[in-house]
């Protein structure tokens, strides 16, 4: 079963990433201590495409670094 966009989304606030900007459906999140920035696309209810997840996963891991 596919993830829904609020699951990305806390998931990058889970990893202290910080809601920056809204434009339409395209949401920014930075993480302050590292200088990376997610974009993440769609409504909340919204499944997530695996491009998002996968998106996710690799600007956590970056901001970890």
């Amino acid at each position: 079963m596919a993830s829904k966009i609020r699951e990305l989304i806390r998931d990058l606030e889970r990893a202290g990433f910080v809601f920056k900007s809204c434009k339409g459906s395209h949401r920014k999140y930075y993480h302050p201590g590292s200088n990376v920035t997610a974009i993440i696309s769609g409504n909340l209810g919204d499944d997530a495409d695996k491009y998002q997840e996968k998106h996710v996963v690799e600007k956590i891991r970056e901001s970890q670094q």
